[in-house]
């Protein structure tokens, strides 16, 4: 199965140090991030992906 790269590292990055995970992050990994935390940076990456798409034609 392959797997699709759909957020840029430095975004991931950007978004957990916005939420407050990314200490965890640096200290434990990605692994460490509790699946509400996930979620949330998920929540964030759709914001920011509808905010950056809104004014181009689709």
């Amino acid at each position: 199965m392959s797997r699709h790269k759909v957020m840029s590292e430095d975004l991931k990055y950007e978004i957990a140090r916005e939420l407050g995970v990314l200490e965890k992050v640096s200290r434990e990994g990605w692994g460490s991030v509790s699946s509400r935390d996930c979620g949330n940076m998920v929540t964030k990456a759709i914001e920011i992906a509808n905010r950056n798409s809104a004014g181009q034609p689709g």
